[in-house]
């Protein structure tokens, strides 16, 4: 083969790979592990473009790197499968989601395959098959059957819990539990009757049935996550969201909020990640109040500042608050209740940020300041948040911005108790000053009056002191059809789990994907739908991250029908050492994978208390928009360079008729039927388009099929285009035009080892001092530029070595054979087809990484710039250890040098060595 044939080389390996299993890990070796993973995709219609490959690539040379290194390599891939789309889909045509899932997931594999990734495909998971979600089934009911102890800092079995409220009730009881647990004795345990004792046991399970409030889509029939809505409606499809309170299976996550927290400083993950986990979990220390409500009731409210507690002039109370409606006058309710039915639609993200905007009603109720007895008003405003603290706040204007705002706008007292600013212009909200009109806490700095303002409220019995965490326990339920059924029945009301061997729970076979006439979920809709024919099973699903919680132990062992992975390969395999994956996860599956793998190794069932050692955030692949311009009232299109002379309209064009910023005239009248007519004013003959950088979108018509580029230019080149074009974690635009220099490259390599006619010719000659040193360092930049993920200034190490090889005329095996092994993580197919012909009849990925030495690298030889009169004529290249009268005798007899003496005879030769060489005449 005398030509570069990318496709058919391509082809062929793919093949190869496949049918040897190539890179099929196996748990039994002495090999070390290296377990490297990427966040699995969800199979969307529309398959892959050119941004999605940017991670996957970066862990593909990682571990194709890896394998050359001596381990025994762990790379799989699958597919988050559940989900809303193929929901929405099904709705819209009547196609069951399983039917679009199956084709989109055959269609990412094509593509996958087609780019060459050293996947182990025997390892496949999709998370909508029941033989895996079977085990996202058995997880939930572990969670069922486990409360969180304070006492150990650990998952427990519930049956303990149950023991010691039989034995003691649960006053010696230090765990999770809802706010509003009741002590009781083991006498009052015993007496209640069996639904009493499985309510209050939900009130400490991990995971429990309980009232929330949550962001209802009508739209979509569904709840959504916090992350699913975008400026008050809901991601996809931009349908209105309200905030509602539903019962909802949740997950008590905030049990585990400060091993959450404590965990971020063993694990090598990117500091933004780590600090919005930190902000999400949001760790405050303060106190605890009771503000009786005049009348009836009380109100909790949870401050850090109870230093400020004699500046607390008004309370407010989140919108959604249970007191609400009870504590409103007659008065005023018209108005609350107006203001309540705007708020709810309002996203928590939207009422954080809109700082601007000040509203709120006075409920006409009161409540008396626990410590200043100070009679103070109860307002509502939606800056307060039902999800956050106890949903209610001590106002104190003077010292923070929001309430100052609040107060200036509806005419309430703002008082100064920290001495420093000047609360007549704006909030004071320093952490540190005296402590004035503050009754006992005068004089006091305000660490000294945290203090005491907590002794004073626990004296007192009005408060206590109190860690608060902002994180809430997570909504575990979607009222959909395409999410995993949740192992549950009700049996006169109380949740009962099914038996293990009763797993999975199948999705049923319904007639339509919407909800039911009476608002049920979907599932609603499946006829005799029964546990034993008799008791109501679970209508709503298990949210997305299910089963993305928990993924990557299933990779370990996923044809195991016993358990989820069995103990020995979790025991070889651990956890992951690199995941690459969007930093869009932070506070979403980043999280939840942690807490449920805490929860796991609570239980004995894994071994390693993190999930992911390390973590990369591969930045995004921008797209590169074209724009045409189409003047005002007509179908005649101007030029890029002449559209300022006209009154124009720019509009999007297809990428894919655009080369080289010009576009393809036919190809644009045939694109779309009313540009068949289309006329154009053209620049040079020709029309160039508009260029701006934009995020790939089809919209916007700027999305790259990676297909298109593989068929065109092969993998090899796309891959190594992709690592090109910057450092991974950052954003860079996509630009099809700058992968010719990366296919110029792999030509030229492969002419390294073909001779002037094409034939295959390396020789076996001992190499140079030069080619040696293009090699080593060649292989130890590589080396460093993996092992520190840094894979763009690899690319250009390999084009620089390629270009000095071809001026020394290299063509030897000791050089071209460890160059093709350090080459093959980026380009593995052209390297495998070299390997052969280099006469191996294994695949590369067998072969181990060349060793750099050190005795390459050294300068042994110094070009000495030669210069006459001071004025450089020359160069010439001595070594470095070269005694002064060899280098002079060489100079002066150099016909290069002599033709500037201009006949005359030199006076003397100035040598500095290893700097210049200058002759004086």
């Amino acid at each position: 083969m005398s030509e570069y044939n990318f496709s058919e080389i391509e082809k062929k390996w793919q093949r190869y790979w496949e049918e040897n299993q190539t890179f099929k890990a196996n748990e039994s070796t002495d090999k070390p592990k290296y377990y490297a993973l990427d966040m699995f995709p969800y199979p969307s219609g529309a398959g892959l473009h050119v941004g999605h490959p940017l991670g996957y690539i970066a862990s593909d040379i990682v571990s194709r790197y890896k394998r050359l290194k001596g381990f025994n390599v762990l790379h799989p891939m699958g597919f988050d499968s559940f989900g809303l789309p193929a929901e929405q889909y099904a709705i819209q045509t009547g196609q069951h989601p399983a039917i679009t899932t199956e084709q989109n997931i055959a269609r990412y594999i094509e593509q996958l395959k087609n780019i060459g990734f050293s996947f182990d495909w025997e390892r496949e998971v999709r998370t909508s098959d029941p033989s895996y979600y079977k085990w996202t089934q058995w997880i939930f009911m572990q969670l069922f059957n486990s409360y969180y102890n304070y006492s150990t800092d650990k998952a427990e079995t519930i049956d303990k819990l149950i023991a010691e409220f039989e034995t003691n009730g649960n006053a010696t009881i230090n765990a999770a539990c809802d706010e509003d647990t009741p002590a009781f004795s083991a006498e009052v345990w015993k007496t209640m009757n069996e639904q009493q004792q499985a309510e209050m046991l939900l009130k400490y399970r991990l995971t429990y049935v309980a009232e929330a409030i949550v962001n209802w889509c009508p739209a979509l029939g569904t709840v959504l996550a916090n992350d699913e809505v975008v400026g008050g409606v809901s991601e996809r499809g931009g349908y209105p969201v309200e905030r509602k309170k539903m019962r909802q299976w949740m997950m008590r996550i905030t049990a585990y909020a400060e091993r959450l927290l404590q965990g971020l400083e063993t694990i090598d993950w990117p500091e933004p990640v780590k600090e919005m986990q930190r902000n999400w979990i949001s760790k405050s220390v303060g106190a605890e109040l009771d503000f009786a409500i005049e009348g009836d009731g009380h109100i909790k409210v949870f401050t850090t500042r109870i230093d400020t507690i004699f500046g607390a002039t008004f309370v407010v109370l989140a919108p959604e608050h249970d007191l609400v409606a009870q504590i409103t006058t007659d008065e005023q309710r018209a108005a609350v209740d107006a203001y309540v039915n705007i708020a709810k639609n309002r996203s928590e993200r939207e009422r954080m940020t809109d700082v601007k905007t000040v509203s709120g009603v006075f409920t006409g109720a009161y409540a008396i300041n626990p410590i200043s007895e100070e009679r103070v008003p109860i307002w509502i405003a939606d800056y307060v948040l039902a999800g956050y603290g106890t949903g209610a706040v001590m106002a104190v204007p003077g010292h923070d911005s929001r309430d100052y705002a609040f107060a200036k706008h509806f005419n309430l007292p703002i008082r100064e108790v920290v001495a420093g600013g000047n609360v007549d212009v704006e909030a004071y909200a320093a952490k540190e000053g005296k402590i004035i009109n503050s009754g006992f806490l005068n004089g006091l700095d305000v660490k000294d009056a945290i203090k005491a303002g907590i002794a004073k409220a626990e004296e007192l019995g009005v408060g206590k002191g109190r860690v608060q965490y902002r994180m809430r326990d997570a909504v575990f339920s979607r009222q959909r059809y395409w999410g995993e059924p949740v192992p549950v029945y009700f049996k006169d009301g109380i949740p009962q789990l099914l038996q293990d061997s009763e797993l999975p729970l199948e999705l049923p076979k319904i007639d339509a994907y919407l909800p039911t006439e009476t608002g049920e979920p979907p599932l609603g809709r499946a006829v005799n739908w029964k546990y034993l024919n008799q008791y109501e099973y679970e209508l709503s699903t298990m949210p997305g991250w299910a089963g993305s919680s928990w993924y990557w132990y299933r990779y370990m062992d996923p044809q195991n029908d016993s358990d989820f992975a069995s103990k020995d390969k979790i025991e070889y395999w651990r956890n992951v050492d690199l995941y690459i994956g969007g930093s869009e996860h932070a506070t979403g599956h980043l999280l939840y994978s942690r807490f449920w793998n805490k929860f796991m190794f609570d239980l004995g069932l894994v071994v390693e208390e993190e999930p992911f050692k390390k973590l990369i955030n591969q930045g995004m692949i921008q797209g590169r928009s074209n724009f045409v311009y189409r003047i005002k009232d007509t179908n005649k299109y101007v030029s890029f360079g002449l559209k300022d002379q006209y009154d124009v309209t720019p509009l999007h064009v297809d990428v894919n008729i655009v080369e080289n910023d010009v576009l393809d005239l036919e190809a644009f009248k045939k694109w779309r039927s009313e540009n068949a007519d289309a006329e154009f004013i053209l620049e040079d003959g020709k029309y160039n388009v508009g260029v701006e950088i934009e995020k790939m979108s089809k919209s916007k018509y700027n999305v790259v099929n990676p297909d298109d580029l593989v068929e065109r230019m092969g993998a090899d080149t796309l891959r190594m285009y992709e690592m090109f074009l910057g450092p991974l974690e950052q954003f860079k635009p996509w630009n099809t035009n700058g992968m010719d220099g990366v296919h110029k490259f792999l030509k030229k390599y492969w002419r390294l080892f073909h001779d002037n006619n094409g034939n295959f010719s390396v020789s076996e000659d001992t190499p140079t001092a030069e080619e040696l040193k293009a090699l080593h360092k060649t292989i130890k930049k590589v080396e460093e530029d993996i092992e520190r993920f840094s894979f763009n200034t690899s690319v250009a190490t390999f084009m620089i070595c390629a270009n000095e090889l071809t001026q020394l005329k290299t063509n030897k095996r000791a050089i071209l054979e460890p160059l093709t092994i350090i080459l093959a993580p980026y380009a593995p197919h052209i390297t495998e087809e070299l390997w052969q012909l280099l006469g191996h009849t294994e695949s590369i990925s067998y072969a181990a990484f060349p060793q750099w030495k050190e005795e390459h690298l050294v300068e042994n030889t110094f070009e000495y710039p030669v210069s006459v009169n001071g004025k450089t004529r020359h160069k010439l290249s001595f070594a470095t250890d070269a005694p002064r009268e060899e280098i002079e005798k060489a100079v002066l007899a150099d016909e290069q040098v002599i033709r500037f003496f201009d006949g005359k005879a030199p006076k003397k030769v100035i040598i500095v060595p290893n700097k210049i060489i200058n002759v004086v005449v």
